[in-house]
């Protein structure tokens, strides 16, 4: 067994890749490491999506707890930023979400946030890994009688996140007719109540989970409806989640789509006006398209890019004392109110600029010009996927692309964190041009390492 850690958490097919026995192995393990050692009953939360196995891998990943000793707290469906404010809010030694996030629900996966809200840093993965696999031994620990954990059930789980999140807002959203996209998933439990409590006249999209359906043809990735109900209804925005909510894109006042680079574009741009955006400076990835970089160097801001992974953004917002930054795919992170990815926050957030300014979503989203950018997903094997590193056709064919852009564009290819596939992403000028280039290195990769 490999490396069970992607870029956000462990992920696979429910009941295939991911056990009933690894979910409890897991709960073993991050008991025993993320808790303090004179701690008897460590406080564990456990938030879960709509899909159809979270159910089963919320009650193994208990039992795992329970049998180190720990007091599971599950909160039923919420968004994963729900988890990972409530662990704080409730004084929880860690807190686990069961999502898979933007996959459909044949996959689940498991998030760990430390008690302080935080995704877990690389070294505690690690330590968990080398229970799971055995390279350390936690059987003797394991407590008999009155040692054996409990699991309670937290009712106010849903109305303490969403308090939390209209905390945040300082101008209501009266008067805004709003389209929201649950995806099925977890904001189905949240969102209605939210925006409307905070004044939008609100209509839901695909708020109707059944277990199978969480992110089919809908939500974040899947744009479509919500932009042809958003024009066909004189809506003001749409705003689409994906299976967790902890990243939304955003649909205009024209139907058009509004990606996390435009919305941090729009935000930022706020937030140095009014002298609220931290050391002038925004965080984003190595995938933050160009135009995005251009914006900032025009307008007076610094920009820092980091690994892909909404992680690594707040890593480098940590370590340098920023407070705001996030990705193109909707991961937006305001670090005064949040330690994570928040997609309704995100949304408040722009929403409230729209009515503070009293501005169209369309004229704002004029801020930043988009550099042509086309992405491709190619699936490979295991073994493909790390032979990319050292492959000398496909490194050719990659360097060949980098050198015909030159400073007018770029190519990225890398595997993906939580899905066996290689991404490759090319920007440049042309639309034309890129396509064609991409579909060159596509072709290498292809032949090589599938």
């Amino acid at each position: 067994m490999g490396r069970l850690f992607g870029t956000d958490g462990i992920r696979g097919i429910a009941n295939k890749d991911l056990t009933c026995e690894l979910a409890t192995q897991l709960g073993r393990a991050a008991a025993k490491v993320l808790t303090n050692k004179n701690n008897r009953h460590p406080k564990v939360l456990i938030g879960k999506d709509t899909r159809l196995s979270s159910d089963m891998l919320e009650n193994a990943m208990a039992a795992g707890l329970c049998s180190i000793g720990a007091s599971v707290v599950t909160l039923g469906v919420v968004p994963t930023p729900a988890v990972a404010y409530l662990v704080e809010k409730y004084k929880a030694d860690a807190g686990i979400m069961i999502s898979a996030s933007h996959n459909s629900f044949e996959y689940n996966g498991i998030k760990i946030f430390s008690g302080d809200g935080y995704k877990l840093p690389d070294d505690l993965e690690e330590r968990i890994e080398d229970i799971i696999l055995g390279k350390s031994d936690i059987s003797h620990e394991m407590p008999t009688e009155d040692g054996i954990g409990t699991v309670t059930f937290a009712e106010n789980a849903v109305r303490d996140y969403i308090d939390h999140v209209k905390s945040t807002v300082h101008f209501a959203l009266d008067g805004l007719r709003v389209v929201i996209d649950c995806a099925n998933g977890s904001a189905s439990a949240t969102a209605e109540t939210l925006f409307t409590e905070l004044g939008a006249q609100v209509t839901m999209l695909h708020n109707n989970p059944d277990g199978v359906n969480v992110n089919r043809d809908c939500g974040s990735t899947h744009m479509e409806s919500l932009q042809e109900y958003v024009k066909a209804h004189g809506a003001d925005a749409g705003v689409a989640f994906d299976g967790d909510a902890d990243r939304c894109l955003m649909v205009d006042d024209h139907g058009d789509f509004v990606d996390g680079d435009f919305i941090m574009a729009i935000c930022a741009m706020d937030m140095k006006s009014r002298g609220k955006l931290a050391q002038n400076t925004v965080v984003g990835t190595i995938m933050t398209n160009l135009g995005f970089q251009r914006f900032c160097e025009e307008n007076g801001m610094r920009f820092e890019a980091t690994k892909v992974g909404d992680r690594y953004v707040l890593e480098e917002m940590l370590l340098s004392g920023y407070g705001f930054g996030g990705e193109q795919s909707g991961h937006v992170i305001f670090r005064d109110f949040a330690t994570t990815g928040d997609g309704q926050l995100t949304a408040c957030q722009l929403l409230s600029l729209l009515r503070r300014r009293e501005a169209k979503l369309s004229s704002l989203a004029t801020l930043m010009e988009r550099f042509p950018q086309t992405m491709l997903n190619i699936r490979v094997s295991p073994e493909g996927k790390l032979a990319f590193y050292t492959d000398h056709k496909v490194k050719a064919a990659i360097d060949k692309v980098t050198a015909t852009l030159g400073k007018n564009g770029r190519i990225i290819v890398r595997p993906s964190g939580t899905e066996p596939l290689l991404r490759i992403m090319v920007e440049g000028q042309d639309e034309a041009e890129i396509q064609r280039l991409a579909q060159d290195v596509a072709q290498v990769i292809e032949a090589q390492l599938l």
